[in-house]
């Protein structure tokens, strides 16, 4: 891999920490709440849900490029 690229990876791993800290900063309350309600929902849920955002992520990226 050339070094662009690792920088880029470095840079997107960057604005995903900045936005995954965005709720639990602004509405710790609500962030928590939301926490607890995801813990009881069953494992393959939680797995199509992942897999579906994982697509989506894929298919902008496509889509951008």
């Amino acid at each position: 891999m050339s070094s662009g690229l690792w920088r880029e990876l470095l840079i997107g791993f960057c604005l995903m920490l900045v936005l995954e800290g965005v709720l639990p900063f602004l509405y710790p309350q609500r962030w928590r709440l939301m926490v607890q309600q995801l813990s009881l929902i069953n494992d393959a849920t939680l797995r199509v849900f992942g897999l579906l955002s994982m697509l989506a992520g894929v298919a902008l990226l496509y889509w951008i490029n």
